[in-house]
């Protein structure tokens, strides 16, 4: 019977089938961090448990943590509590943990891959949403809830009732300074918030397989902002290179025994998936938020649309665009902008300090933004020391900061003061979450180093000329 990459990677992981329920599903990797693990562990503690496999838990300090003077003690008593209660919790287990000061230490998605924990086929879980990113190694990987953080830590199982497919065919090639971060926005803009609510959705087609791993984590990374419950790319020659050789990854015979499994996870050909989609690459442009949720994009040389065209109902649309200080039909162009942020583990890669540099290289921040340029871990901002990234950000105007979670998400030092707009390289705009009355414009790199250089929502295909 034919199998769809999702399916062969679920259905070798089930332990058990519960008929008519869920299903329970052996967890290869399981990520922790400091926000939703101390609840599981004391739900340990209290009826005497032990971790099942503390081999296959790796902990990482990142949602809390500062991204300066990262060698002082973290002053927020709340963060600090929680940063001691990861340590101390990892230390009692026996689990690896990499808080702050350790070299290893960095955003959860971030790290993962870049150690080689992630790998095709695996199944991974963490306490965080944003797990999806792993599945574009060809891995299921999702986010779960605190009480299945326990359930895992202490079986090394979870159940879950099996997601329908989805698949999502982009076609064709992209355009002039079009990034994989326009891609996943253009895709939310289409399917909306809730388009794939239910579903483990699989990327497929030309434009995903020319993208680098950097890219196709930034798309994984934002399944969950249209209510999939995760995505995958089938692993190819681009994934094995990535992986070859990292630290966890199988060496020797062990790594040719990975390999013959690994390239066998591809959608069979005659496979069928409960919905599918196609797009043609041409169609997308830079992208930009304008609204409260992801689903609210446009291409940034449109106009705000009017609410007849979005989901949600008029009065809803009126409140997020009130929030937002804007209006229907005002071109998004020229908006003024106060912040800008680079980092999360959307876009905190190498290959996006990259993509900012180009942008910057020769000009300067603009007097009216505040920027943060945060790298997702210690081995992203060694690479931005090595390949003279970093002096083209001091001479631009830039400072670069120390690696953490940084302005994704108002749980650190770094929030967005009321009121004040942010170009955001990161995953989610809700009222608040950068901060009390932030306001948030998500976008790419790209985007967000023009935006840094003039101070307004600015097209950066003009400044790549």
């Amino acid at each position: 019977m034919s199998s769809t990459l999702f399916d062969k990677v679920w259905d070798s992981h089930v332990v058990r089938h519960i008929e008519g329920g869920p299903d329970v599903v052996f967890i290869d990797r399981h990520m922790i961090h400091e926000v939703t693990s101390p609840v599981a562990f004391l739900g340990l503690k209290n009826r005497g448990i032990k971790v099942l496999y503390p081999q296959r838990t790796f902990a990482t300090a990142d949602h809390n943590t500062p991204t300066i003077n990262q060698h002082l003690p973290v002053a927020d008593p709340l963060s600090a509590n929680q940063l001691k209660a990861l340590e101390a919790n990892s230390a009692e287990h026996g689990i690896s943990h990499w808080g702050l000061g350790h070299q290893k230490n960095g955003i959860v998605h971030v790290v993962g891959p870049e150690y080689g924990i992630t790998q095709p086929g695996a199944t991974i879980v963490c306490g965080d949403s944003h797990t999806s990113t792993h599945g574009a190694f060809g891995a299921i990987a999702f986010g779960i809830g605190t009480s299945e953080v326990e359930m895992v830590l202490a079986s090394q199982c979870i159940m879950q009732p099996k997601p329908k497919k989805m698949r999502i065919n982009i076609t064709g090639s992209l355009g002039f300074g079009v990034t994989p971060k326009d891609v996943a926005l253009f895709i939310i803009s289409k399917l909306t918030t809730s388009g794939a609510t239910g579903y483990f959705v699989e990327y497929a087609g030309k434009v995903f397989e020319e993208m680098t791993m950097e890219g196709r984590m930034t798309v994984c990374n934002l399944s969950i902002e249209m209510g999939a419950r995760g995505g995958m790319i089938a692993p190819d020659e681009t994934t094995f290179n990535y992986i070859k050789g990292r630290e966890f990854t199988p060496k020797g015979e062990a790594w040719d025994k990975a390999m013959a499994y690994w390239q066998t996870l591809k959608t069979d050909a005659d496979a069928v998936f409960d919905k599918e989609y196609t797009f043609d690459g041409s169609e997308i442009e830079p992208m930009i938020t304008y609204g409260t949720n992801p689903g609210m994009g446009i291409g940034i040389s449109k106009d705000i649309p009017n609410a007849e065209a979005v989901e949600g109902g008029k009065a809803t649309y009126e409140k997020s665009l009130n929030y937002m200080g804007f209006h229907e039909g005002e071109a998004m162009i020229g908006k003024p902008v106060d912040y800008v942020f680079i980092g999360s583990c959307t876009n905190g890669r190498i290959e996006d300090f990259r993509a900012f540099a180009s942008i910057v290289k020769g000009r300067h921040k603009a007097e009216n933004v505040t920027a943060w340029l945060v790298p997702g871990s210690h081995i992203v901002e060694a690479k931005i020391k090595e390949e003279g990234l970093l002096d083209i950000f001091t001479e631009a105007g830039f400072v670069l900061r120390q690696p953490g979670c940084s302005a994704c998400l108002a749980m650190n030092d770094d929030k967005i003061p009321a009121g004040k707009y942010a170009v955001s390289t990161s995953n989610r705009n809700f009222e608040g979450r950068q901060g009390p009355g932030s306001r948030t414009l998500l976008a790419s790199p790209l985007v967000a180093a023009a935006a840094a250089v003039t101070g307004k929502v600015t097209d950066p295909r003009e400044l790549m000329k």
